[in-house]
């Protein structure tokens, strides 16, 4: 496992825990794994790391997954803890980033609960009720996109019934590529007795799709380029011939809201019409063979540029897995509006990201690709990609106060897996000159003399010199 042989791996708190569920001494438990009761309490205590021994030794005598104990929850955990303790309602507190590692690693419950608390603060709602905040495993009672952003991260963005509905209308309706646009609709008349009609921008005023159960008609706006026409033609399918499969999905997540249902039906109707409009194995043997070229994938696919890379993502099949990517969609605010991680980065869910992320630079270079090889302050390093594209628009774009909308994607995997990707072709990646330190967000990140910095760091103490000025107004020299 990557997470093992490039940092150390402490699982002091799960393993307590596990001694605890089997109700063992630490010295019944160092019996069990062959070590001394000394160096199972310093494991225990997180004063040494896990060896891939004593992991083995456990997932033998005690039936665990090591992924239970070695994955990237607990760290994620202590991420997002960080980042909501980074908040200024908690300034004066003298909270510490080891503080929040110690919560995620050793009462991660609690860890969760206090996340519920802090996201129902930030709403101006009611906190959950004490029962459901501290289950370990309710989903994160927040925002309904912030639920769902976690049920699809919970799942690697992959959803086995959805990739094979999508199969069985391939199959159903003999579909082909070249033709896929004029055989969804002619899939949606014979199966579902749904007529298709593009309709001009004014008869849709602020809309791109409707679809009236009533009459069983589905309107297009004109206004939608033909990658997104296709798109929603299998978004609407999705609903009619595989909402069996989408109210399973939605039931297992456990929403915490009528409107985070919702909000997760669209999303698993998107996933359908992406794995619709590019096959699994078809497009995950292009992407190995392509080496993850977008154009060339979104181009043999009929796919936007964000179409593929939110495909790419989504490749985690047993036995037939793609590059583990991370992805992210913002504004020009730097709003985040589309946020996956399986690459292990971190993505800030609380506030304003880091302004390194070169998604956030494709916005001075717009249509144009974006590279960048980054490090985290814990010593991991990724390789992204960048670009701008511009969303649809429900109205004719036209006259001199009009404006364009423009998001940026970016897309991106550990380093360790760059060199599958055609874009990292003559890029050093082992250069430290050409390698951009990045963080999560200023009050989480402890890089001190950065330029770009906004606001003082969470976990240090905020010094101001009047005879001193460093790289901002909150940085100082290392």
């Amino acid at each position: 496992m990557r997470e093992q042989t490039t940092r150390q791996t402490r699982i002091g708190g799960r393993l307590r825990r596990l001694r605890q569920d089997k109700k063992l001494t630490q010295a019944q438990m160092a019996v069990a794994l062959g070590i001394s009761p000394s160096y199972l309490n310093l494991l225990e205590s997180n004063q040494r790391p896990v060896t891939v021994n004593v992991l083995l030794r456990l997932a033998d005598k005690f039936q665990m997954d090591l992924s239970a104990l070695v994955g990237e929850d607990e760290e994620r955990l202590a991420s997002d803890l960080m980042e909501a303790l980074s908040d200024p309602l908690f300034d004066g507190q003298d909270l510490k980033a080891s503080d929040a590692r110690d919560l995620a690693a050793n009462l991660p419950a609690v860890a969760r609960a206090l996340l519920s608390v802090y996201q129902a603060y930030r709403r101006g709602a009611p906190a959950p009720e004490p029962a459901d905040a501290l289950e370990i495993e309710a989903p994160f009672a927040g925002a309904p996109s912030e639920e769902v952003s976690e049920f699809l991260q919970a799942r690697l963005n992959h959803f086995p019934p959805l990739e094979e509905a999508a199969e069985g209308l391939w199959l159903e309706h003999g579909l082909a590529l070249l033709s896929l646009q004029q055989d969804l609709v002619k899939a949606l008349a014979q199966r579902f007795g749904v007529d298709v009609e593009i309709a001009p921008a004014e008869a849709m005023p602020g809309l791109l799709r409707h679809y009236n159960p009533m009459n069983r008609r589905l309107m297009l706006s004109e206004m939608l380029p033909g990658p997104s026409r296709t798109f929603q033609l299998a978004h609407q399918i999705a609903f009619l011939g595989a909402r069996r499969e989408i109210e399973a999905l939605v039931s297992g997540g456990k929403f915490t809201s009528a409107e985070a249902d919702a909000l997760a039906r669209s999303a698993l109707a998107n996933y359908f019409a992406g794995a619709v409009m590019a096959p699994y194995a078809r497009f995950h043997a292009a992407a190995k063979a392509a080496r993850y070229d977008v154009d060339v994938l979104r181009n043999r696919f009929g796919l936007s540029f964000e179409q593929t890379c939110h495909r790419l993502t989504t490749l985690r099949r047993p036995g037939q897995e793609g590059v583990p990517f991370h992805l992210t969609r913002v504004d020009i605010a730097g709003n985040i509006s589309k946020r996956f991680s399986a690459s292990g980065i971190h993505i800030a869910r609380f506030g304003a990201a880091c302004p390194r992320w070169n998604v956030y630079d494709a916005f001075a270079t717009p249509g144009m690709l974006r590279v960048q090889v980054s490090q985290m302050p814990d010593g991991e390093r990724y390789f992204c990609i960048a670009k701008t594209i511009e969303a649809p628009a429900a109205q004719p774009r036209g006259g001199l106060l009009h404006r364009t909308s423009k998001l940026a994607i970016g897309l991106g995997c550990h380093v360790s897996h760059a060199r599958e990707l055609v874009y990292s072709d003559g890029v050093p990646l082992d250069d430290a000159a050409l390698t951009t330190p990045i963080g999560v967000s200023c009050r989480s990140c402890p890089r001190r003399n950065c330029s770009d910095r906004a606001m003082p760091a969470l976990a240090q103490r905020l010094e101001i010199d009047e005879n001193k000025r460093g790289m901002s107004t909150y940085a100082t020299s290392e």
